[in-house]
């Protein structure tokens, strides 16, 4: 079948570009208050299909064929479609299913490329959803981005939204940047206000990430109060990735409602939240196509030592 599509699609300016697969498995193991448990598990198969059909329209598939799709939510498993519009090169629009714009580098990933992730990124309702976004590009590799989309706290099927803006871009070319505000509706219709500064520097070989969340209700306004930092780093030797992530995540007990309602739905005040881990990761071909890992993952809520052992394989069909 995608083969067929490949061969009608391409008529007059209208291009499929690319149409791959990528799938990950894993076998985890786990000691739970010093109990020993393990199984094989399928983390993710994925179908990517992008292309054009004019020479300023552009779009982009991402589904994963591993996700139920629910009646209420018939695109659940679909986290890309949408149609792009560059009239020219310093503005451009996006239509459709989209990557909800907040800042960091742990939220931007692919899930496909996280082995552990964030209370603030397990946390959200949804990372995609149906909306429009603009683009403006003063010079190349400068992005500032203005999007209305659906609120990422709050069910898809309400009518709560997020108000982001957004810059993808450099200082120096050592240290980019995915910084964004952020206004975002929760499922009470109360308002949050994000500050998120994603910083990726490059030193040679090491590469390091570290994110910023800053998180206060609107009208309740107490910095600092109310967040998350993350430090990631990889260390590249030949075909070997040396890999660390550390996470720390906190919110004030004051940070309440006047019905003692959390402000913050993700990370309920009063609490805080350590998470860490490192691992290996080994591409034997030399490239993207084929990598194999091994990480150890644990934090401060469960007593659970997780170690998986896995493989990542990408097949490019057009």
């Amino acid at each position: 079948m995608l083969l067929t599509l490949a061969a009608v699609l391409p008529l007059g300016a209208q291009s499929v570009d690319e149409i791959s697969l990528d799938a990950r498995a894993t076998f985890h193991q786990e000691t739970r208050d010093g109990v020993y448990d393990s199984h094989f598990q399928g983390d993710y198969l994925n179908i990517h299909i992008k292309g054009t059909l004019s020479e300023t329209v552009s779009y982009r598939v991402r589904q994963r064929l591993n996700k139920d799709i629910e009646a209420r939510n018939p695109f659940k498993a679909t986290d890309f479609l949408w149609i792009h519009w560059q009239p020219n090169t310093h503005w451009g629009f996006t239509f459709g299913k989209q990557a909800i714009l907040v800042g960091g580098y742990e939220f931007d990933s692919p899930p496909i490329e996280v082995y552990y992730y964030s209370a603030f990124c397990n946390g959200m309702s949804q990372v995609y959803a149906f909306g429009a976004a603009a683009h403006y590009t003063p010079v190349p590799g400068q992005t500032i981005s203005l999007q209305f989309i659906p609120s990422p706290i709050s069910p898809p099927t309400q009518n709560t939204y997020s108000y982001n803006l957004y810059w993808s871009g450099s200082i120096v070319p050592m240290w980019k940047t995915l910084w964004s505000v952020n206004l975002v509706e929760d499922e009470y219709h109360r308002k949050m206000n994000y500050i998120a500064l994603g910083n990726k520097f490059f030193f040679g070989p090491l590469v390091v990430d570290i994110d910023y969340i800053n998180r206060t209700a609107a009208g309740h306004p107490r910095f600092f109060s109310d967040g998350t930092v993350i430090g990631k780093a990889i260390y590249t030797v030949g075909k070997w990735n040396l890999c660390t992530k550390v996470g720390y995540e906190w919110n004030d007990a004051a940070n309440v409602d006047a019905n003692g309602l959390s402000y913050d739905l993700v990370l309920p005040a009063g609490n805080n939240y350590l998470y860490y881990g490192a691992g290996v990761e080994y591409f034997p071909l030399g490239n993207e196509k084929l990598r194999l890992h091994a990480v150890y993952f644990r934090d401060n809520h469960d007593t659970v030592n997780n170690f998986d052992i896995g493989v990542t394989w990408r097949m490019r069909i057009l």
